[in-house]
């Protein structure tokens, strides 16, 4: 079984507009077209059981109508047997009822949220996001972020490892999720800093860019259980990336708990 943690779609309606935007935005092309059959046939096209949809609620306004989206892509996954395309939720850092939105997810049976600091337009030690970390923790619901660069905001990173540190000192979140190896492009602090400390970390993206020895050696450091397969498609080739997973070397264990394992005890699947 292989679970990709990291993947976006948008609604039907909006997706052609947004994906545009964004593919010029980072001057990258997709490797679908961001819609659930977009990548709904990647998916199956890669070999990989589920796909975990992260959304980014990129203003407060937009929470209902992202949960609502959400929803509709949950409520095909069950009725697909669990298999396909599985959403998080989202939360914004500046919505006022943070407290009562989290209490939502929570009832509404998601198991996590997606936040990122760069499209929120806040720094991750921010007191808002501390906030709903420790909150999240309370009510067990597991918080992925963004970490490191981002083409979006590429002159000023939001969560640098540094911030992360803090957080873990600070606030000790129960289940917190480093999208891209800890911190894209940042794998020396990850390596120096981070690898060891109690947060999990995904693969995403970073595994077409990051060196194969170099990938395995942090792998192993940090602990094969607190790292997840993910590709962050449609900006990277999940089925280039499965490929890349097998080649590693990593061992029957390893590959288990990172393809599907430690994402079901998340998932609560």
């Amino acid at each position: 079984m292989i679970i990709d943690f990291h993947t976006h779609i948008f609604p039907d309606k909006v997706a052609p507009k947004a994906i545009a935007k964004l593919a010029d935005c980072i001057h990258m092309e997709p490797t679908h077209n961001g819609t659930y059959d977009g990548l709904l046939r990647s998916t199956e096209n890669a070999g990989i059981d589920i796909s975990v949809v992260l959304p980014v609620v990129t203003a407060p306004h937009q929470f209902d109508s992202v949960i609502r989206f959400a929803e509709q892509v949950n409520e095909k996954f069950y009725q697909n047997g669990k298999r396909g395309l599985f959403s998080l939720a989202g939360i914004h850092p500046d919505s006022d009822n943070y407290a009562d939105q989290l209490k939502l997810i929570k009832s509404l049976g998601f198991p996590g949220l997606k936040i990122h600091p760069d499209y929120q337009g806040r720094e991750f030690n921010d007191i808002r996001y501390k906030r709903i970390l420790d909150k999240a923790s309370e009510l067990g619901l597991f918080v992925l972020t963004h970490a490191g660069f981002d083409v979006y905001s590429p002159d000023k990173i939001h969560c640098t490892v540094a911030m992360i540190m803090e957080v873990l000192e600070d606030v000790a979140p129960e289940r917190l999720v480093l999208a891209h190896m800890g911190n894209n492009m940042f794998y020396d602090s990850v390596e120096a800093m981070l690898l060891g400390e109690k947060v999990y970390i995904d693969t995403s993206y970073s595994i077409a860019h990051v060196a194969p020895e170099r990938l395995l050696r942090m792998i192993r450091k940090h602990g094969a259980d607190k790292v997840l397969f993910a590709s962050d498609a449609p900006w990277s080739d999940q089925k280039k990336d499965v490929e890349i997973l097998k080649s590693l070397g990593l061992n029957d264990n390893e590959f288990a708990r990172i393809c599907h394992e430690n994402a079901l005890k998340l998932l609560d699947l």
